[in-house]
């Protein structure tokens, strides 16, 4: 990669070589990672390994809810007690939170397992690291912050999307703020995650497509980053080629397994994508609007992917011109020709899986618009990785093209 030359300090990324020297890595991963069709079967002579008996599983209404069922039912045939909790039909927020703590502290397990979407394994992930702990989870908003966790954790995915079961990070809504915010420390790993794809199939058309998007820009924003490292590189562009050339099958078709697979792949590497870089200017931007509105998380991310890319472009087209090889435009074209393909592909996903394309399909009014762009100023965690700076200004230049 050429050093940028002639262009403003804001408009500058590291070369590959600099990543090296800068930025220390530092992966976090599960000790114990699951892949594959039929793989939570596993689930019980892992926790059995671990010596844990007493098992309390925080998931979602509904399917997920249902399947969790089946697989305590099973597990007690191999000596597991099981208890459970049920709540978030939507994004958590903090009344999820402290219900399933009182749920978890009136059982005492020793082992928690997330089963669901990102919204059960984020709370479980929090409320294993918690529950028996000094620390209150307004104490641990921000990086390192937690102090520990005693309790073992697993977790079971059932949508492709969000990688909070490899990653160490979760995210809450604050009810008072109206605004998403995030944890992220090494004590939110599980000690085991079993990712299979074959949970996803029953999922319907539009929730594949929204969680599939997500863990897409997961990967693109990624590499797309200024702390971006070589070694993530090569995870986050597997990622991007994995959905990419699968979502639209798997919205398509739910039972073909081998698209869900590619996608449910993709999603773990873009999970695996968050510890060690995380991602920057589309998830800041889209936790303001998740949180006062309540649009989908992998919705909010499709609306402003375009325009927070069109921003950053100038910054990096080179990594832009990446992103859209893996997406298989652009190959042999210089790379501001290929990373405007890329972008062109962008957009064509997201309407070929069904996902509205404006904010103001949501009901959010364009006068919201500048308190949105203060809101996302607060996403300070994310915004230093985007590779251009981004002033108040300039977020609101960016919904209102999303508008």
């Amino acid at each position: 990669m050429k050093r940028p030359t002639g262009r403003r300090p804001n408009l500058r990324l590291v070369t590959e070589s600099e990543q090296l020297e800068m930025n220390p890595l530092i992966l976090q991963q599960p000790k114990r990672l699951f892949f594959g069709p039929g793989c939570v079967a596993g689930a019980a002579d892992e926790l059995n390994a671990a010596s844990r008996k007493r098992v309390f599983v925080i998931t979602s209404e509904g399917v997920p809810a249902e399947m969790a069922q089946v697989q305590m039912e099973s597990w007690k045939g191999e000596g597991l007690e099981a208890g459970m909790f049920v709540g978030m039909d939507r994004e958590p927020d903090l009344t999820d939170f402290h219900q399933a703590v009182q749920a978890v502290q009136a059982y005492e397990p020793d082992a928690i397992v997330g089963f669901g979407g990102g919204s059960a394994l984020d709370v479980a992930k929090l409320v294993a690291a918690l529950w028996n702990g000094s620390q209150k989870v307004e104490e641990v908003f921000g990086i390192g912050l937690v102090k520990g966790r005693e309790t073992y954790l697993a977790c079971i995915p059932t949508t492709a999307g969000t990688g909070a079961d490899v990653s160490p990070n979760s995210i809450i809504l604050d009810e008072g703020d109206k605004l998403k915010k995030g944890v992220v420390s090494p004590h939110l790993v599980p000690d085991a995650s079993f990712v299979d794809p074959e949970l996803t199939l029953s999922l319907p058309p539009s929730i594949t497509a929204a969680t599939g998007y997500d863990a897409l820009v997961h990967c693109m924003e990624a590499y797309a980053n200024l702390h971006a490292h070589p070694v993530v590189d090569a995870i986050a562009l597997e990622g991007i080629r994995q959905i990419g050339g699968s979502l639209e099958r798997a919205v398509e078709n739910g039972s073909d397994l081998e698209a869900r697979t590619q996608v449910m792949h993709g999603a773990m590497n873009g999970g695996l994508c968050l510890g060690p870089v995380n991602t920057a200017a589309v998830h800041a931007l889209a936790y303001p609007l998740g949180g006062a509105y309540h649009v989908a998380h992998g919705v909010s991310n499709s609306l402003l992917t375009p325009a927070v890319f069109r921003f950053n472009l100038p910054a990096a087209p080179e990594r832009y011109a990446g992103i859209a090889r893996a997406l298989g435009v652009g190959i042999g074209e210089p790379d501001e020709v290929a990373a405007e393909r890329g972008l062109a592909r962008l957009e064509e996903l997201s309407r070929n899986c069904g996902i509205p394309q404006r904010m103001r399909d949501f009901g959010v009014p364009e006068e919201a618009i500048p308190t949105l762009a203060r809101e996302s100023m607060k996403v300070t965690r994310l915004l230093r990785n985007n590779p251009r700076r981004l002033s108040a200004a300039d977020a609101e230049i960016i919904y209102r093209e999303a508008w």
